[in-house]
């Protein structure tokens, strides 16, 4: 009997190897949210930042309040993800708490701008990164069919099952904080002449830090930061999410914000503002200054190659709110099928087919400021929720409350509503194709409810 027993437990440790994995894991998720936040953002907007900023201070205090703005907003969500585990992120949370025809324009901008734009920008800067450290002059033809085919390739992986889902953006992952670190203990290590620039405030910067001009900038820093909720979007296929997703969201949000300022301080403390003025690979021209041409090529390199978990991690995100949607809305089943190993191929490739379509269509800059409002007012929407929901429900069980609250919502709202203010006071162009885009979706909601409803009936 001993004997049978024995050999049942060693078949079952076997079936259970040979099985295909079915959930990610912690390790799998946290790595999500980094690969996620850590991509075009840190590697470009500082050079934006650099036109009508040049303080020390209130660069580095950019990156802090965005952190800051990050974590409030993940601490927040953690409640919503643990109180309400499904796939979806805005979209599922949203639905509940206001009304479908609030989530459904939610996915609708998720879809369209929240992961497709960022996609793309990502899958630019890394054909950027990568030709200019390789060449001296490419062709923007080029550069944007380096970028579609990193797309193609990173869907056709993702699209197969969670086992090499997970295991290609663990390991781009790693590599990427480990090149991080590297990067930044070098160029501490190997510059004889750094910047002559303070990073302790002075009398002006009071006026730089309550300007229009700081709120603009934080639009690109909250872009950089944006991705620290992308665990929500993957809770079904998160193992014990109710328990995991809350540390997931803050552990991973609290490396990124320490790494950004690493990133930050050494590009401002090593490299002359005047070079990286508008620039968009500002990571490359850095590492050019502090490593010389051929070291500076090398690790323009290694940046570009950081990007492609960037891509990866989006890839594998977004599509989850794209099968959710189709799982709800009759008319868009087909979204929601999976394939044999559960993975919303078809999801995966429209996704991609969006992000391809801005590489070929739209201005990096534009596309930037655009997307970044856009999850701004999202996210704004969501942790709003929070406070209609204890209100409403406040007697819902609740797996993990958000800490100190109501504080981290409150700050999240507070920093998040101001930003968006003085984006729409100064660049209504860019917030008009952003409400465009919820119309839309509130158009594109009435003719899919309305099938809805008549297959209910």
């Amino acid at each position: 009997m001993l004997s049978q027993t024995s050999n049942f437990a060693r078949l079952a440790r076997v079936v259970i190897r040979v099985m295909p994995q079915s959930k990610f894991k912690f390790t799998t998720v946290t790595a999500v949210i980094v690969a996620n936040m850590i991509g075009t953002g840190v590697f470009t907007s500082l050079g934006f930042q650099l036109v009508d900023i040049r303080s020390g201070f209130a660069l580095l205090l950019l990156w802090i309040v965005g952190g800051l703005t990050a974590l409030c907003g993940a601490i927040s969500y953690a409640e919503l993800g643990a109180t309400f585990p499904r796939s979806g992120g805005e979209y599922n949370f949203l639905s509940r708490i206001y009304h479908p025809a609030a989530g459904f324009v939610s996915g609708w901008i998720s879809t369209t701008v929240g992961f497709a734009a960022p996609t793309a920008l990502a899958a630019m800067t890394f054909s950027a990164y990568f030709t200019a450290s390789l060449m001296s002059d490419v062709s923007p033809v080029v550069e944007k069919a380096i970028a579609i085919t990193l797309l193609a390739l990173l869907a056709l992986v993702h699209a197969t099952n969670h086992r090499n889902s997970g295991r290609t953006q663990v390991a781009f992952t790693s590599l990427k904080i480990a090149v991080i670190l590297v990067f930044i203990l070098a160029a501490l290590t190997v510059i004889e002449n750094p910047q002559p620039i303070s990073f302790f405030p002075i009398a002006e910067d009071f006026s730089i830090v309550t300007s229009g001009t700081f709120a603009i900038a934080l639009i690109y820093v909250s872009f950089s930061y944006s991705g620290w909720n992308a665990a929500t979007y993957l809770s079904s296929e998160i193992e014990n999410p109710q328990k995991v997703l809350p540390w997931v969201l803050i552990i991973g949000t609290t490396i990124v914000t320490i790494l950004y300022l690493g990133l930050n301080f050494v590009f401002l403390y090593t490299t002359p503002m005047d070079a990286m003025v508008g620039e968009v690979e500002v990571g490359a021209i850095a590492a050019r200054v502090a490593f010389g041409d051929f070291g500076g090529g090398l690790f323009g390199i290694a940046l570009a190659l950081l990007l492609i978990s960037t891509v990866s991690a989006m890839t594998m995100a977004g599509p989850r709110v794209i099968q959710v949607i189709g799982e709800d809305f009759p008319r868009l089943k087909f979204l929601g099928r999976t394939n044999s190993a559960g993975i919303p191929a078809r999801s995966i490739y429209l996704q991609s087919s969006v992000a391809i379509a801005f590489i070929l269509s739209s201005t990096f800059e534009s596309v930037l400021v655009f997307a970044g409002f856009t999850m701004a007012l999202n996210t704004f929407a969501t942790v709003l929720g929070l406070f209609l929901l204890r209100w409403r429900q406040p007697n819902l069980p609740r797996p993990y409350r958000t800490f100190l609250f109501p504080i981290p919502p409150l700050i999240f709202l507070a920093l998040t509503g101001w930003t968006l203010v003085f984006t729409l006071m100064i660049r209504p162009v860019e917030v008009l194709f952003s409400f465009g885009v919820i119309i839309t979706g509130l158009i594109f909601y009435y003719f899919t409810s309305s099938e809805k409803a008549s297959d209910d009936g």
